[in-house]
């Protein structure tokens, strides 16, 4: 039984990269190119007649940038899945594109084989971003994350509460302890989750150890 092909369209307003593309991906027996486009109007026309399981879409072509195509293209084609093949090693960008909905990030410069698994793992339902973009993501998240702990604050009191629910005392145990009545205890529990954003108390005491208001 014969391996079914991967129906793979490519948009980009550069015919050579067009061309590129092309003879790369005759080499492979199990992708077929059915599409190739040289803007965003020729790529909205081609898609009404046919629909690839995979396209690789350049994101700074002149007449539509890949953050207005993403939106309009994942609405009107949900089980089309889309990577951006660009030269813009932006992770701002590629963070965007990915929130935006795009399954794939790789760079115009990846080798051969990169693009063939990017287009691989999105067809069978995965995400991709090559290495280095990967990289450049998370320690951008990473940083992100450290911003906004930076940015939260505890009072004193709250840092006190916050010990005796680590410690696993009940709301009535604190009030106790601390003189204070039930629902002031309540009260300060919700506004240091709402502050650290927790969801329950085990989420709670992992983000407070995480920001360093709770000693490990």
């Amino acid at each position: 039984m014969s391996e079914v092909a991967i129906k793979v369209s490519v948009t980009d307003d550069h015919p050579l990269v067009i061309s590129g593309l092309q003879t790369m991906l005759a080499r492979h027996a199990h992708i077929q190119l059915v599409g190739a486009y040289g803007n965003g109007v020729e790529l909205l026309r081609g898609l009404e007649t046919e629909v690839p399981d995979v396209l690789l879409l350049d994101i700074q072509m002149p007449d539509k940038t890949g953050d207005s195509l993403a939106p309009l293209l994942r609405k009107k084609y949900p089980d089309l899945k889309i990577i951006v093949l660009t030269n813009f090693d932006s992770t701002l960008y590629a963070n965007n594109m990915m929130k935006l909905g795009v399954h794939g990030y790789v760079l115009k410069s990846a080798a051969e084989q990169v693009i063939i698994d990017a287009i691989e793992v999105v067809y069978n339902g995965g995400t991709f971003v090559e290495d280095l973009m990967k990289r450049k993501m998370d320690l951008l998240q990473d940083k992100v994350s450290k911003a906004v702990f930076a940015k939260v604050s505890l009072t004193p009191r709250e840092k006190d509460i916050l010990e005796h629910i680590a410690n696993g005392d009940t709301n009535q145990e604190i009030a106790d302890r601390l003189f204070l009545s039930v629902r002031t205890v309540e009260n300060y529990r919700l506004n240091i989750q709402l502050k650290l954003g927790a969801k329950n108390t085990a989420i709670l005491i992992k983000i407070a150890l995480q920001m360093g208001f709770l000693d490990k």
